[in-house]
């Protein structure tokens, strides 16, 4: 029996005037003969706001944020940052 960690994306939600795209990850402890879970909830959230590096995301959570951030969300996102240094 070897125990293996694996980290799953288990949810993804878009919130928001800015589609700002919540990501939490469950980090699994795995029986690698047989896949069983051994434990699971060791929880890991971030955030992704319009028009970050998208790189090093999971396809499925590239892609939503791909699709929720038009070029206008992108534009709009960056006009009111500027406007908050002010």
């Amino acid at each position: 029996m070897a125990l293996v960690e694996k980290t799953i994306v288990d949810k993804i939600e878009v919130v928001g005037d800015f589609k700002h795209v919540q990501v939490r990850q469950d980090n699994l402890i795995v029986d690698d003969d047989t896949d069983e879970i051994k434990s699971r909830g060791n929880f890991h959230r971030y955030v992704l706001s319009p028009g970050d590096d998208l790189s090093d995301q999971p396809d499925d959570v590239a892609a939503i944020a791909n699709a929720v951030w038009t070029d206008e969300i992108i534009a709009a996102y960056a006009a009111h940052q500027a406007e908050q240094m002010v």
